[in-house]
């Protein structure tokens, strides 16, 4: 939003700024195009998860300083007037061989919300791994195919297009494709009240996922 929450445009142009760098410098100390580099800055472009990590490795900097802008003094001022058009050509995403996800609306900072497109390919609880834990909470909505909802306190629960389920996301979670499914397409959104839950999703990922349009 212009002239509203600093854009990840914004961010990169003022750590620019901050160190005294032409485009061609940043570019050198992040190992990032100039013209991709020039495109985010301009917010017509923005930056895929392993970008997104090569930049914050590199320069130093947290994962989370690219998803949010510091606190401002006297306290956080309320939220009002946003908006953001999310697509996929236009999400972070974040491949893995039982996955892919698709984070939306990247270009606001400090969301109270992060909405996820996910398209599920494990098939078990063995073929996902270790069932994950993040702070907060979140709602996930099946959107095509069948998947089955494990958690950690209750039964596995199969659900089927247009039927969803909300959860204490602290609590050991996976999904999986349902029987006769090879892939489900979900809708998620996660919620915290702590700060950093974007790091939290992103750690989740580890080393074998990668990044991509």
């Amino acid at each position: 939003m212009k002239g509203g929450q600093p854009t990840l445009g914004a961010l990169i142009r003022g750590l620019r700024t901050r160190n005294s760098w032409t485009l061609k410098e940043m570019s050198d100390h992040s190992g990032i195009p100039i013209s991709t580099l020039s495109k985010v800055e301009h917010d017509r472009l923005t930056l895929t998860y392993d970008k997104l990590l090569q930049l914050s490795q590199r320069l130093n900097i947290r994962m989370s300083e690219l998803f949010a802008e510091d606190a401002q003094a006297g306290g956080d001022a309320p939220v009002t007037a946003r908006r953001s058009v999310g697509d996929l050509a236009n999400a972070v995403r974040v491949q893995t061989a039982n996955y892919d996800y698709y984070y939306l609306c990247t270009e606001l900072r400090r969301k109270r919300m992060i909405p996820v497109y996910t398209r599920i390919r494990a098939k078990s609880v063995d073929e996902f791994g270790e069932p994950v834990r993040h702070p907060g909470e979140e709602f996930v909505y099946v959107v095509k195919g069948r998947i089955v909802a494990h958690t950690e306190f209750y039964d596995p629960i199969p659900l089927e297009e247009g039927q969803s389920i909300y959860i204490d996301s602290t609590m050991g979670h996976a999904y999986v494709v349902g029987k006769d499914c090879d892939e489900a397409l979900v809708i998620a959104c996660c919620s915290s009240a702590e700060d950093g839950l974007m790091d939290s999703l992103m750690n989740l990922h580890g080393e074998d996922a990668s990044g991509g349009i």
